[in-house]
């Protein structure tokens, strides 16, 4: 696995699990630094700020493009997924095309969401990627 997609992976890790101790994820992140199991990688600390520092925007164009789906009827990993991308499309690095910030979200949710994931998030990031140059 790439540098890159194990620092989606473990900025996936962050995100989710201080969702689901209701923690702010910088103090899930620097728990982890800290207690040494923390990322070795600078970019998963990029995407988990970048995701905290953006996360009403990036919650917000959520919404917008996912008609019919609440933030809060997503499943977790979904959801934490899309603002990593959505983070990566809109505020990211310039390496980094939008096709591969895309593919590499729906790999994570093929792995570890359920088997309709890949096609909801694909599609909403799709319309993210045509239209990333209004949205930010």
């Amino acid at each position: 696995m790439a540098a890159r997609s194990k620092a989606r992976k473990r900025a996936l890790d962050i995100l989710f699990a201080s969702e689901q101790r209701s923690e702010e994820p910088a103090l899930a992140l620097e728990r982890a630094i800290e207690a040494g199991v923390g990322p070795t990688n600078d970019y998963t600390t990029t995407l988990v700020h970048g995701v905290v520092e953006h996360r009403d925007r990036i919650d917000e164009v959520l919404t917008t493009y996912s008609r019919d789906w609440t933030l809060a009827r997503m499943p977790a990993v979904d959801r934490n997924v899309l603002r990593i991308a959505v983070y990566e499309l809109l505020w990211g690095e310039d390496d980094v095309p939008g096709e591969v910030a895309m593919s590499e979200a729906v790999h994570l949710v093929q792995e570890l969401s359920t088997d309709d994931s890949p096609t909801f998030v694909n599609g909403i990031l799709g319309s993210v990627l045509r239209d990333r140059a209004a949205l930010v």
